[in-house]
């Protein structure tokens, strides 16, 4: 299993799923097994089908999509750490959503398990020089 790539899969299936409100690209980068927690206040999801709830009920409150970036992936062994920002709207507003997202790959590269801490502001923001790297 190659880590990167299997961090690659994940960045291309999040930034196809996340503007198109569509959760189907990310069925393919997780395990059958997966355990997902959005955030660290937040019950777990379980399941690939769990993933796939979750994503269609993040998606519902968006009401429009400005875009989404990912950082590159830090990897070591068998993890993964990725930043992601994003700006959508959310009931008649703008919002930026800045976060992280640690993932575990098993042997077969989906993702295992995966724990996001984020953070959202008021407005469009845009990343400082230094994000993502």
């Amino acid at each position: 299993m190659d880590a990167s790539a299997a961090a690659r899969a994940w960045v291309d299936a999040w930034s196809r799923a996340w503007p198109a409100a569509d959760p189907g690209p990310l069925a393919a980068v997780y395990a059958e097994d997966a355990v997902f927690r959005s955030h660290p206040f937040r019950e777990e999801h379980q399941g690939r089908e769990g993933v796939l709830a979750y994503a269609r009920w993040a998606f519902a409150d968006q009401e429009g999509f400005r875009g989404c970036s990912f950082g590159e992936p830090a990897v070591a062994g068998d993890r993964a750490t990725v930043e992601y920002w994003a700006v959508i709207v959310e009931q008649g507003r703008e919002v930026t959503i800045a976060g992280v997202a640690l993932l575990r790959f098993g042997s077969d590269g989906l993702v295992r398990s995966q724990r996001d801490y984020w953070a959202v502001e008021p407005g469009a923001r845009t990343p400082p020089d230094d994000w993502g790297r």
